[in-house]
């Protein structure tokens, strides 16, 4: 479990004029509370994760590139022009036959935001939280992810300092698939450890 984490603390200045902002526009009838959920929809679930998922579909086509992933997450994510935003470290985990590997960040929400995009709701929850740790084969059926009783789960607690970021399986019958096809396969969910990536036309 990692340590470190120091920013237990209230929203910042500038996180709550934001919100202030955008309740004064909601209220004033400026900005529709729907087209803002489109766009953190957009930065969440679409736009974010594709750099992720460029960076884990190199790794499945270049063992040269997996290598130096697993070795120094942090250089070889930046080498694709996602530097650390807070000068954080990035780790890669690789899932495989024998081990899951499971994110979370038990006392606050740290989260990849340069290869992720916007973290999602459940992820930030305490229940999230608390139970990934105390109980994550439990949560991860609740995801939809049967891990087998002979697999182990490791459950990585991100910080201020360090982040992780999950390299999924690759997935059988996709070995015709080009490094664009493949990215496009690579959810946010398999890159946190709650999914895991399926061939087309099997998940």
């Amino acid at each position: 479990m990692g340590k470190g984490h120091d920013h237990q603390h209230p929203p910042s200045d500038m996180t709550l004029r934001v919100k202030a902002l955008e309740t004064a526009l909601v209220d004033k009838g400026l900005v529709d509370p729907a087209t803002l959920d489109g766009i953190v929809d957009l930065y969440e679930n679409k736009v974010g994760p594709k750099n992720g998922a460029k960076v884990v579909a190199r790794a499945w086509v270049d063992p040269t590139f997996k290598k130096k992933l697993l070795a120094d997450g942090t250089a070889a994510i930046a080498a694709f022009g996602f530097p650390a935003l807070q000068g954080e470290d990035m780790v890669v985990v690789e899932n495989t036959d024998d081990v899951h590997n499971l994110v979370v960040c038990t006392l606050c929400s740290c989260y990849p935001w340069p290869v992720l995009g916007l973290p999602p709701a459940w992820y930030k929850s305490s229940a999230y939280r608390a139970r990934a740790v105390s109980e994550p084969r439990k949560v991860l059926e609740e995801f939809g992810v049967t891990v087998e009783d002979g697999k182990e789960v490791r459950v990585w607690d991100s910080t201020a300092e360090i982040r992780y970021l999950v390299l999924p399986e690759r997935p059988s019958g996709t070995e015709d698939m080009s490094e664009e096809q493949l990215a496009d396969l690579i959810t946010r969910d398999s890159m946190i450890g709650t999914g895991v990536v399926s061939a087309p036309g099997k998940g």
